[in-house]
């Protein structure tokens, strides 16, 4: 055969033979083995143009700066949190209240006006903790100016008085039995400390929550002048003294069997701590 008719028939057997590009040759290697398969897509990869390989291959684009995997980006709401309550929050703090205490007494020691009321003039001395942005427990305060509480510490506050009156703690029913009441307690009687102008903290409870507020370090003062319908309440008391804790402890809620006295410079006398 001639060499010139040896290339016209590769010619004309290259016109023939379908040209095979991309998706085609894919198609082709059903069947055969897997080495084979193999190589066809190597020859298919490196033939196929950038835009008809994007079905097939995801090309990865270098980034122009790396992200440290400590600084990534964090969840949107905090697991938890304890903050000041503010008058957005009313609504659940009454629902939370309404269902712990009616169940019980059949009274709420605040209605949802008169916990605006509050949050709108001292939301400084509140504190809700917070699961993922939902309100677990809380707790409301105001000031008061009196030694022993009286109907209209229910409803005043008293900017410059000394004595915070705890109106309310009141935990959410399914986050009962986990110690966040207590908890909750503590971190807000060592923030009180941080409030210059704050002596004491007093509450009533009923007779059967007495021990509950004696681990958190209350004493009795007595008999409540309050009285809600047939519900009688005993008044306790929390001296605010001293720096807050730096952390939670048994010791951080017991009363010193003796007090602490300081030197004073310019005479013989002692202060009393």
């Amino acid at each position: 055969m001639r060499v010139g008719e040896t290339e016209g028939k590769q010619s004309q057997s290259r016109h023939t033979r379908p040209h095979l590009q991309g998706p085609a040759k894919v198609i082709l290697v059903r069947g055969v083995d897997r080495e084979r398969a193999v190589e066809v897509l190597e020859e298919c990869s490196s033939t196929m143009s950038v835009a008809g390989a994007q079905p097939f291959i995801k090309l990865m684009q270098p980034s122009s700066h790396s992200v440290s995997p400590g600084i990534q980006r964090r969840h949107t709401l905090p697991a938890s949190e304890v903050r000041p309550l503010n008058t957005q929050d009313a609504i659940s703090v009454y629902e939370i209240e309404r269902e712990a205490f009616t169940s019980v007494t059949g009274e709420c020691p605040l209605y949802l006006d008169e916990v605006r009321h509050f949050l709108t003039l001292c939301p400084e001395l509140s504190m809700g903790w917070f699961e993922e942005g939902r309100l677990v427990a809380f707790i409301i305060g105001s000031l008061w100016d009196q030694d022993r509480l009286s109907t209209d510490a229910l409803t005043i506050h008293k900017p410059r008085g000394s004595t915070v009156h705890i109106h309310v703690l009141a935990v959410h029913r399914t986050f009962r039995q986990q110690g966040k009441g207590p908890i909750l307690m503590w971190r807000y009687l060592q923030y009180l400390r941080c409030q210059p102008n704050v002596r004491r903290a007093v509450l009533m409870c009923e007779d059967f929550l007495i021990p509950f507020y004696c681990k958190s370090g209350f004493k009795v003062l007595g008999r409540c002048a309050i009285t809600v319908g047939n519900l009688t309440f005993t008044e306790m008391w929390y001296p605010i003294s001293g720096h807050a804790y730096m952390r939670r402890n048994s010791e951080a809620i017991r009363f010193p069997q003796h007090p602490l006295t300081l030197p004073v410079t310019n005479n013989d006398d002692q202060v009393d701590v």
